[in-house]
């Protein structure tokens, strides 16, 4: 008797094994669909971006659209969180990812009576595809590490760290690309010539290309992951409309209630300023002076390139609040190098010189926004456990709207003044973050299984 008790788990431990092995990869194969979908989202969207700021000048309606688009994705970011809980994270996911291929085909047919109500459209559907997936992933983070007994904290930025850095290189390959494009005037101008061609609808293979990438990577978010959201309760069948306007208030107020949030929210406002500052100020006054406007895309190639390879490597190194805190101090001060080389030191110069500066600029600011995003994501998750739409809302609500200050700002104020700002909005938000981390760690610690 005693002889076959002893046996008995010997029996089953193989198959004890290979279940845990399949609920391992269940969890890190729907990281690897969520991250591959976004990466052929934004490769699409990326291109059609570049295309609208590029060649839809007339009456400026290429900027405008964008600045729509982001004010758009500020207001919906607000009402995201009961959207996002209402309709799940994946069928949120899918529904937001609408929004990128029917921008993508406005810029097909561009006029004010597409373009607008597309880039209105795409604020909505942007604020929930992207609300959806960082309460999708959190949660897939969550349940492998409960699965697989291991800390929730290291896997949380594990997965960040995959996501943020393919999602990251959808910048190095499409800016590649643009880089060999635009490698002179003449080629630059055929390529403004297919351009028109395309929108003009005569001849559209790249637009269908487009389309075609952002419509596989809404096939990967439907078809291959999982839905994780489960309702508890069932939902009532009648609700007044007063009701629901009370509920709703509460739902976007209540995150703004939290401490922790609002001491959070200064380094969100700064991690969507840095990468409007990049995309708007970093290249029209130091790459194009310094390179031209074919270098434009070299220099953003090595924005991506490190911003892709820094989001592995942080999410690799984070293993709760101590980890964040460090990894988040280190990136703080080399964006504040940068900020300081632009304001004090920074002149063009002539030669090889000339050109190495704005691309290990480039490559400083890539790795800050490596920090930013996987950290303040793996941050969300680890403090927000009862309210991770919200939190991701909010994560949403203040990027968004700090670059949307930039497009509209930007253009009607110095460089100077803009680094200034910066620097002054970067002291102020580490100095809340630092004390939010010195005094609430041992409160706010994740709980290891």
């Amino acid at each position: 008797m005693d002889s076959r008790e002893e046996e008995a788990p010997l029996v089953s431990s193989p198959d004890l094994e290979s279940q845990s092995q399949l609920v391992r990869r269940s969890h890190t194969s729907d990281v690897h669909i969520l991250s591959c979908s976004f990466l052929l989202i934004f490769l699409a969207y990326g291109a059609a971006q570049n295309l609208e700021s590029t060649v839809l000048t007339v009456q400026n309606l290429g900027t405008t659209s964008l600045g729509i688009l982001y004010v758009s994705f500020t207001f919906f970011s607000l009402a995201a969180s009961p959207m996002v809980r209402s309709l799940g994270s994946k069928n949120a996911m899918i529904l937001g990812s609408t929004g990128y291929w029917l921008f993508i085909a406005a810029n097909l047919f561009p006029s004010w009576y597409t373009m607008v109500p597309a880039a209105l459209y795409m604020g909505f559907a942007a604020s929930i595809i992207w609300v959806g997936q960082g309460t999708y992933l959190t949660s897939t983070a969550r349940s492998h590490a409960e699965d697989c007994k291991v800390h929730e904290g290291t896997v949380i930025g594990k997965f960040n760290g995959e996501f943020w850095g393919m999602f990251a290189s959808h910048q190095f390959v499409g800016n590649l690309f643009s880089l060999f494009l635009l490698g002179d005037e003449e080629l630059k101008h055929v390529t403004c010539h297919v351009h028109f061609e395309i929108i003009g609808g005569y001849s559209n293979p790249d637009g269908c290309g487009l389309v075609v990438r952002a419509m596989t990577g809404l096939c990967g978010l439907g078809a291959q992951l999982r839905k994780r959201d489960v309702k508890e309760e069932q939902e009532p069948k009648y609700v007044s409309f007063y009701s629901s306007v009370v509920s709703l208030s509460k739902l976007v107020t209540a995150p703004l209630l939290d401490t922790r949030m609002l001491l959070i929210i200064p380094l969100i406002a700064y991690s969507g300023l840095q990468q409007a500052f990049v995309w708007a100020e970093y290249t029209k006054h130091i790459v194009r002076p310094a390179i031209g406007e074919s270098g434009v895309g070299g220099a953003m190639a090595v924005y991506g390139a490190f911003d892709a390879v820094c989001s592995l490597a942080a999410g690799r190194l984070t293993s709760g609040l101590p980890s964040i805190t460090l990894i988040v101090s280190g990136g703080a001060l080399i964006q504040t190098i940068v900020l300081l080389w632009i304001l004090l030191k920074y002149s063009m110069v002539s030669g090889v010189l000339g050109v190495v500066y704005p691309l290990v600029m480039a490559a400083m600011l890539g790795m800050g926004d490596a920090v930013f995003n996987t950290q303040l994501n793996a941050l969300l998750g680890l403090l927000f456990r009862d309210d991770t739409e919200g939190a991701f809302a909010q994560l949403k609500v203040w990027q968004s709207a700090t670059i949307a200050v930039v497009f509209f700002v930007g253009p009607f104020v110095s460089l100077q003044a803009m680094v200034l700002v910066m620097i002054g909005v970067l002291v102020i938000s580490m100095a809340a973050f630092l004390f939010l981390m010195l005094h609430s760690e041992k409160a706010f610690s994740p709980r290891t299984p």
